[in-house]
């Protein structure tokens, strides 16, 4: 890897000089992609997945609850419930921390799931509306460097937020969190355009002197391709990315087919996708190892005694100057790529911000087009449904683990830091895991969806444990001891893993060929889109109970339903049901031009 990293900064190769495809609108950059922009797209990937791990699956809901937790007051004594007074103790049933928030008094834990519920509901609004906006004129590269810094700048301002003004902090957390999913569906529309102006491909064969030919060897393929598995989710409040396949993309061109799973475009694809989901990873380990050793170290000097949160709110001062950095990197190495000129009518802006809302609302008529072909393919639905209750659960699993660690176990800091170091390799090591294991035992791949969330049942039902009486005596099982919490951690990165490879690719199975953007789209809509309710209601029951450990009995509930729903879902029969809506789609394509001309009718076309 670092050969390939010095070589970026070398002259350009011969393949910046071979034969290029012709443009297929005016202005469109169809220079071979070079190692250096292959760089500059995996320096995002670098950049912004540190900021989803360390910082929204471990840092920023401990800084949130610990923020409300300096201001509020004990429920019953009305005492602080951080200083001498209070002796730091909310252990007792009745005296749970409470903040005042609008006239109400919350939880304090509850307080984090609640802004984090509210951040996936706008992110998931955000993904729907800007993502069509991505493909036009400059804005790809515009979008990503604003969703991209402003992320980081989010990230970086947390160093600024004492206690008296925690409420800005959950500003801060949607802010960070809308620009994270934001930016990793920009970052994916990109890979269309880079793989389609590989110079192999324009060639029509492998060449081992191209650009990106060299940086994706075949021999890499097996090393690097469990990772693509986990392209859609690995951890729901740290696994905020989107698919790859989010949006379409207009530059693919009228009436284009889909590449096949064969495919060079498909193949060069997910070698490029795999290694930069692996990059990520690394680094946000990485991250998250220097972050342990800073707070260990800030832990022993004054900073600590001026604010519980000031170590945990460098810690994300260091999470957004490293996003910041890197998606510099990005910026300096990735071309713009424009796409096809908006059609604004008029050269004011006006004009544009005109087109730019038509262009909001065709994405949401998109949506709902795909929502009306689903409705009439029963697989596509059943398991849509399933997935809706999942991702939910997983996202409900990741917000609840790290609140009840640091609140009801009370981990230090550290010790959470290194919880979410072990679910995340832990979710690393399922990617090549669960395909050893659905091949040694002739699992179909729905089976083994269902032994995934059986063993994901587990987490919450070891939690419960604890409400029996003897095994409350015991004082240990039941999720009493820190040191029990570990293992579960591992359960559930391996278990995550498997679930969001096997539940992508068995949905591939059933969407219609030539519609996969489209459904892809719904699929992740329906991951972000449900994942804000599982949440919220964890925190009515905390506020409700004031333990956080209540939360598991919901958790049990919802992990258990998608299973029916997934045993239902016949893979042979939805192929079937695939392939003639396909074929209805075809024949009926003549009679949705109107649509058609209305999507195109954006671009400014030389005649």
């Amino acid at each position: 890897m670092l050969s390939s990293v010095r070589a970026a900064f070398q002259a350009p190769s011969p393949a910046e000089s071979v034969q290029q495809r012709p443009p297929r609108y005016p202005n469109e950059d169809t220079t071979p992609t070079s190692r250096r922009e292959i760089l500059g797209w995996y320096s995002y990937g670098i950049a912004a997945e540190v900021f989803a791990v360390c910082g929204v699956g471990s840092f920023l809901p401990l800084t949130l609850e610990q923020l409300a937790r300096e201001r509020g007051t004990l429920q019953t004594s009305r005492l602080p419930c951080v200083g001498s007074s209070a002796g730091n103790s909310t252990s007792d049933e009745n005296g749970q921390c409470v903040v005042p928030v609008f006239g109400l008094e919350i939880n304090t834990a509850s307080f984090a799931m609640y802004t984090f519920s509210l951040a996936v509901l706008i992110q998931a609004l955000t993904l729907i509306s800007f993502s069509a906006l991505a493909d036009y004129e400059n804005n790809r590269k515009t979008l990503l460097m604003v969703f991209g810094f402003t992320g980081a700048l989010a990230s970086m301002l947390f160093v600024f937020i004492a206690p008296p003004i925690f409420i800005i902090g959950s500003i801060l957390v949607v802010v960070g969190v809308t620009c994270l999913g934001s930016s990793f569906v920009i970052l994916n529309s990109y890979l269309p355009v880079l793989v389609a102006n590989d110079s192999s491909l324009q060639d029509g064969k492998s060449n081992d002197d191209t650009e990106m030919s060299t940086m994706n060897q075949e021999g890499d393929t097996a090393e690097w391709n469990a990772w693509e598995n986990e392209n859609d989710d690995t951890d729901s409040l740290d696994g905020l990315r989107p698919s790859g396949q989010f949006q379409a993309s207009p530059e693919d061109g009228k009436g284009s087919k889909p590449p096949s799973s064969s495919s060079p475009e498909l193949q060069l694809s997910t070698k490029i996708s795999s290694r930069g989901i692996g990059l990520g990873y690394c680094a946000a380990v990485f991250v998250q190892i220097i972050s342990i050793i800073m707070l260990i170290t800030l832990s022993k000097t004054a900073l600590a005694k001026v604010s519980g949160t000031l170590p945990m709110r460098f810690v994300l001062l260091l999470v957004g100057i490293w996003w910041g950095a890197f998606t510099l990197v990005t910026r300096n190495l990735l071309k713009t790529r424009p796409g096809p000129p908006l059609n604004t009518g008029s050269g004011n802006g006006t004009g544009r911000w005109r087109a730019w809302l038509r262009l909001v609302g065709f994405a949401w008529k998109s949506l709902w087009k795909t929502v009306k072909v689903v409705m009439k393919l029963r697989e596509v639905l059943i398991f849509l449904v399933a997935w809706f209750l999942l991702s939910d659960a997983m996202a409900t699993v990741s917000g609840t683990a790290i609140l009840f660690a640091r609140t009801e176990l009370k981990l230090s800091t550290p010790l959470v830091g290194l919880l979410s170091i072990t679910a995340t390799v832990s979710g690393m090591m399922g990617a090549f895991f669960w395909p050893h294991v659905s091949r040694h035992f002739g699992l179909q791949s729905n089976q083994t969806i269902i032994l995934c969330i059986v063993l994901f049942e587990l987490i919450p039902l070891y939690g419960l444990l604890a409400y029996i009486p003897f095994i409350k005596n015991w004082g240990v099982f039941g999720l009493q001891q820190p040191w029990e919490i570990f293992p579960l951690a591992i359960v559930h990165g391996v278990v995550s893993g498997g679930l969001a490879s096997y539940c992508r690719s068995f949905f591939g199975l059933l969407i219609p060929p030539g519609s996969e953007a489209a459904f892809y789209a719904l699929y992740a809509a329906t991951d972000k889109g449900s994942s804000f309710i599982g949440p919220a209601i964890v925190g009515v029951l905390v506020d409700a109970t004031g333990q956080v450990r209540s939360g598991f009995f919901f958790i049990a509930i919802l992990i258990v339903l998608p299973i029916p729903l997934v045993w239902m879902v016949n893979a042979d029969k939805g192929r079937r049901e695939g392939l003639a809506m396909a074929e209805t789609l075809s024949k009926s394509h003549g009679d949705s031009a109107e649509d058609t001309q209305e999507a195109e009718g954006l671009l400014a076309r030389d005649q």
